[in-house]
């Protein structure tokens, strides 16, 4: 389930998109990231939203494979496996994007909830600062602080 959670990771969704929809690599234009904000950036709203929900979906998938094996495996480590895929992806030379709308997908199977809270925090930020980055660390941060209020489970 590693393997698998690291190849769904490794889809390059950016350039595949780029490629298929515009016969371009974003990964030659902008932060030269193949990513959801760097294909938001160079392609535009159409083809950043279909890559943001393409690279939610591998962490969605991979966090839900020892649900789908009938496994005991943590779903947020082969959840992790997929980030890792998607920051190193063999199947683009090992430079990937920063894993912000993976790691969503893999918090979506891991505490819906959290998703729920990270998404609203990411979005406030968002408007208010419009930098994304921004609203990807503050939004790491918080939901991490959230977490030990709900005294999660991995902090126990």
């Amino acid at each position: 389930m590693l393997i698998i959670g690291y190849l769904l990771g490794s889809i390059p969704s950016g350039v595949w998109i780029g490629k298929m929809m515009y016969g371009k690599d974003v990964r030659d234009y902008g932060s030269g990231n193949m990513g959801t904000t760097n294909t938001f950036r160079v392609l535009g709203k159409k083809a950043g939203t279909v890559v943001l929900l393409m690279d939610m979906f591998k962490g969605t998938l991979a966090a839900l494979l020892p649900f789908l094996f009938h496994s005991t495996a943590d779903p947020l480590l082969i959840g992790l496996a997929a980030i890792i895929g998607h920051v190193f992806p063999i199947f683009a030379g090992f430079k990937g994007g920063k894993a912000v709308a993976t790691s969503v997908g893999v918090l979506l199977v891991y505490n819906p909830l959290f998703f729920v809270i990270a998404w609203v925090i990411f979005l406030v930020t968002l408007y208010i600062s419009s930098m994304v980055s921004v609203a990807s660390m503050l939004g790491f941060l918080l939901i991490t602080i959230v977490s030990f209020f709900f005294k999660d489970a991995l902090l126990s």
